[in-house]
């Protein structure tokens, strides 16, 4: 499902990833743990296109990224199987929380808008927000439009999903709130991979656990043995 092979990427004359190998199978969870400035979150982006390299090579879904860029058409095939939830929610604040659920399905997939919405009622219920579909985003807490993020990225039905340290922003309880989440879209078989400072999160989420150094990659194992 996921291959990065001997990944390597420079920005402004420095290092930033340093042939970067890792491989996570279908419906597992890898954990990309480390120091901040380890290249963490760079190699997150590299997986989704949203950051070029200079060689090596990743699979993902289906899809093959190589170096250097790569077509708009090729990229929005990428990211309707490979989702995204970034550390910022990034909702639309003009639109309720269920349309900002049902907008890429309906836009993107060309679903009905009645399909679209019964899909994005469901994911509203799995994330424990059913009752939150005609709210604004800024009404809620910064966990609730977390877990509204998550359930926009469950809305394309992506094959792989993509964290990048999604509870960073949030106080303990609200991270408790989205964490929980993960965990149970990993028991669910769903395939992710998670950048995360929290090694304790990654320990119960996470089945592989890569962790890098100044960009390259220091040890890597199963996650019981890991951390």
């Amino acid at each position: 499902m996921i291959t990065v092979s001997a990944v390597s990427k420079s920005r402004s004359g420095m290092q930033v990833l340093e042939r970067v190998s890792l491989t996570g199978a279908e419906g597992t969870v890898t954990a990309i743990v480390g120091p901040s400035g380890s290249g963490k979150s760079t190699l997150l982006r590299c997986l989704n296109g949203l950051e070029t390299f200079e060689s090596g090579g990743i699979d993902i879904a289906g899809h093959r990224l190589e170096p250097g860029s790569h077509a708009p058409t090729r990229l929005e095939r990428l990211r309707r199987d490979v989702g995204m939830v970034f550390q910022q929610f990034n909702l639309f604040a003009h639109l309720s929380v269920l349309d900002n659920v049902c907008l890429a399905p309906r836009v993107v997939l060309g679903l009905p808008a009645a399909e679209a919405r019964g899909r994005g009622i469901e994911l509203l219920d799995r994330v424990g927000l059913g009752d939150f579909a005609t709210a604004r985003p800024a009404t809620l807490s910064g966990g609730q439009q977390q877990r509204v993020a998550i359930a926009r990225a469950l809305a394309m039905r992506p094959r792989v999903i993509l964290f990048d340290e999604p509870t960073s922003a949030l106080d303990p309880v609200m991270t408790g709130e989205v964490q929980e989440v993960i965990v149970d879209l990993a028991r669910g078989g769903q395939t992710m991979v998670v950048v995360t400072h929290d090694h304790a999160f990654a320990r119960q989420a996470a089945t592989w656990v890569v962790q890098l150094d100044a960009g390259r990659v220091a040890r890597q194992g199963p996650a019981a043995e890991m951390l």
